[in-house]
């Protein structure tokens, strides 16, 4: 099946790759890698999912803008790949960042957002090594960053 079937079959509409909001850019390629910058959880051009997990965002909403910044990620992705996300040989890493309080420790499970996405998009090309770190802020104030390092085939 196609990656695009897939996402077709999840009722995921990849949105357009979201322009950097400073001095950088969404993706980079060099060879066969491509470095996806860290995405955020926006939804038609505004951050959909904002504040501190365990203060006021749940764990179980958190974890759907993980899924939600996966979605970004693979728009950037897509653009990487000339429009043609069957290009993906292998996704390397994901790193995840979560706002939180210091006390809080349950950032593995709203990062599964993004990895379970990941896997039910990519199958075995998508099972990767990944960090997940808390963080006191994020740009816009999102509750969550995804970025990633992903293997392409040649165009």
């Amino acid at each position: 099946m196609s990656i695009d079937a897939k996402l077709a079959e999840l009722g995921i509409t990849l949105p357009e790759a979201a322009a950097p909001i400073a001095n950088y850019v969404g993706y980079n390629v060099s060879g066969n890698l491509v470095v996806v910058s860290g995405q955020i959880p926006l939804k038609d051009g505004r951050v959909a999912y904002t504040g501190k997990v365990g203060v006021s965002v749940t764990p179980e909403v958190a974890k759907e803008a993980a899924a939600l910044c996966f979605i970004n990620v693979m728009a950037q992705l897509k653009a990487a790949c000339g429009g043609d996300l069957g290009r993906v040989k292998k996704v390397l890493r994901l790193g995840g960042f979560i706002a939180a309080p210091a006390d809080f420790t349950g950032h593995a499970p709203i990062m599964n957002g993004a990895s379970d996405l990941c896997v039910a998009v990519f199958g075995d090309a998508g099972r990767h090594a990944r960090t997940t770190i808390g963080v006191p802020s994020l740009p816009a104030d999102a509750c969550c960053e995804v970025e990633a390092l992903v293997e392409i085939s040649p165009a």
